[in-house]
């Protein structure tokens, strides 16, 4: 019988002593004989008519009590229900992982107790998972275990010890006990895994012993030529009054190896020396050269249906250009601005997710259409919509790409892998402080209006050759937004600058980013769109101005209470605001 390390070889001893600190509705059973199943420790009863009986018995129902029939587990194929609870370290499931965990309760914590618990800093999902984790470690008795810490290692120490206190309080498991067994199932295994490795030392060294000629594996020399070659055997040499020994015969086969690998080595630089005896050596190749993959037909006609059939862009004047785009990044700016004055938002039974957090569900929705876009992309055809409305042309504009190609990434590494964590990161953020609609009205606003200065920049210095794609002018723009709403306050990176100091202020790292991009706008080399990075960051800023006045306006006419900015504190997800009241 094989199985894992950590679940086999129950010692009886250890066994027992578990279950006698088991539930109290552990049942009695006569000795049988255990199947081969692991992994359960269900006792059974010894006739269903005692179990319906118990506590009033009669003549015609044999006792079976504690003094006659002693406690033991019989491992069967059955397992616990779905909904119960495992808290012995015999019940463990087979398929158990630490990453996993085990239900530590019929239904996983909702969002409010979550947030009782741990307070705002944790999210529903990963608390329960914690919970999971840790109920799991107590079950299989691997609290202690430090290889297993890398699966809660995004945890804070607190949150860790919070939810291990919630467990031991509500969730009643002898983890002394299920340590113990653990104990004697790894020292079990260990013990079998040394006796086979020592039993396959042995057999190994016994094929050796008989390979040589030898019967046994004691003896070191012998008396006759057995496995040398023929040509070894013809030559003269002294006899060694102890006869050949082990080492000569390994010698000898060894010799006879290198011989055979010399010999066909001479052979082989014989038949280059015949094959190049003209000087007409090969060709020299490159050990790096792949060769490149041929575009197979279809790929080809995709191509040309989706390319324009425009040898030179068209000539018209400039305003042609980007009349067209600038009417329609106006609408966009007009129809944003009055929805962010006119949403309304819903309660959380109306919401499309209830448990989620807003931020994260609106993030979530962006980020989900950016690598939607970069899929299509992967598709021939799309192509040719995806080239028309998501992807911005100088020598042939189309006002709806200004706000498409915001959510267009053609490559995933270095452009669209490297600008969602950004999304995500200070998207979230933003959204905490400002609600839904002005989050998506900076987000839409940044990238259009970013994309229209790029044309702008492109069709007035005639890069008609050029094109620009991507929501890296959104994601400046909502980064402003952030920084500009705290820009006197300090942040920290990675805990740096150490107490006292308070970090770099937020004014430094739009000062930072600006300067960067400024940087590369007089680059000769540069091949990122700076100008839609520098027109996003200018929205943003514009835009996190006006949402710090709307919110001291609110905060003024509901309850005649101030702002306090110098008490903001920024959190990992949720964003408190210090309040003082007048």
């Amino acid at each position: 019988m094989n199985c894992s390390l950590g679940v086999n070889a129950f010692r009886p001893g250890v066994q027992v002593a578990a279950h006698h600190f088991s539930k109290a509705c552990s049942r009695l059973l006569a000795a049988a004989a255990p199947t081969t199943r692991c992994f359960s420790s269900t006792t059974l009863l010894p006739s269903k008519q005692w179990q319906a009986n118990r506590g009033r018995l009669s003549s015609s129902t044999p006792f079976f009590g504690p003094s006659s029939i002693p406690r033991i587990a019989v491992r069967t194929l059955k397992f616990a229900a779905r909904n119960r609870i495992l808290i012995h370290y015999v019940d463990l499931p087979p398929n158990y992982k630490d990453e996993e965990g085990l239900p530590f309760r019929v239904d996983d914590l909702a969002a409010g107790e979550v947030l009782q618990l741990f307070g705002p800093g944790m999210t529903t999902p990963a608390a329960n998972r914690l919970l999971k984790i840790l109920h799991g470690r107590r079950v299989a008795g691997t609290l202690d275990d430090p290889v297993l810490k890398v699966n809660t290692a995004g945890y804070t120490p607190k949150d860790r010890r919070i939810a291990l206190d919630y467990l031991r309080k509500n969730i009643h498991v002898d983890e002394v006990v299920n340590a113990g067994l653990r104990a004697e199932d790894e020292l079990a295994a260990l013990e079998k895994q040394q006796e086979e490795d020592a039993q396959a030392q042995a057999e190994g060294e016994d094929d050796v012993t008989k390979q040589l000629g030898y019967k046994s594996r004691f003896k070191v020399y012998k008396d006759d030529s057995e496995g040398l070659e023929e040509s070894e055997k013809k030559k003269p040499e002294p006899q060694s009054v102890y006869g050949k020994s082990a080492f000569d015969a390994i010698r000898a086969r060894n010799e006879a190896i290198w011989k055979e690998k010399l010999r066909k080595q001479e052979e082989e630089r014989k038949k280059l020396e015949e094959k190049y005896k003209n000087g007409k050596a090969g060709p020299l190749a490159k050990a790096d050269d792949t060769p490149k993959r041929e575009v197979s037909a279809k790929r080809k006609e995709w191509e040309e249906w989706a390319m324009s059939d425009l040898k030179e862009p068209p000539k018209m004047p400039a305003w042609k250009r980007l009349l067209p785009s600038t009417v329609f990044v106006a609408l966009l700016v007009a129809g944003f601005l009055t929805y962010s004055q006119l949403y309304v938002a819903p309660s959380r039974e109306n919401r499309l997710w209830p448990d989620c957090p807003p931020a994260a569900a609106t993030v979530a929705v962006l980020i989900g259409a950016n690598v939607l876009i970069w899929f299509l992309w992967k598709v021939p055809v799309m192509w040719k919509p995806l080239l028309r409305y998501f992807l911005i042309s100088p020598a042939t504009p189309n006002a709806f790409s200004m706000l498409g190609a915001v959510f267009s990434h053609q490559v995933v590494w270095g452009h669209l892998i490297f600008n969602m964590p950004i999304l995500w990161f200070f998207g979230t953020r933003l959204h905490d402080e400002v609600g839904r609609a002005d989050f998506l009205t900076t987000y839409i606003l940044s990238g259009s209006v970013g994309f229209l200065t790029s044309l702008f920049w492109l069709v007035l210095k005639g890069n008609f050759h050029m094109t620009t794609l991507g929501a890296s002018g959104a994601i400046y723009g909502i980064s402003a937004a952030y920084f500009w709403m705290h820009r006197f306050e300090g942040f920290k990176i990675f805990g740096l600058p150490p107490d006292p100091y308070t970090g770099v202020q937020g004014l430094a790292f739009i000062g930072l980013f600006g300067g960067l991009n400024i940087w590369g706008l007089f680059s000769k080399n540069h091949t990122m769109d700076v100008v839609s990075h520098l027109g996003g960051m200018v929205i943003g800023i514009i835009a996190g101005h006006l949402m710090e006045q709307k919110k001291k306006a609110r905060l003024q006419g509901a309850g005649n209470t101030q702002l306090n900015l110098e008490d903001q504190k920024t959190g990992s997800g949720v964003l408190d605001t210090m309040l003082e009241t007048k």
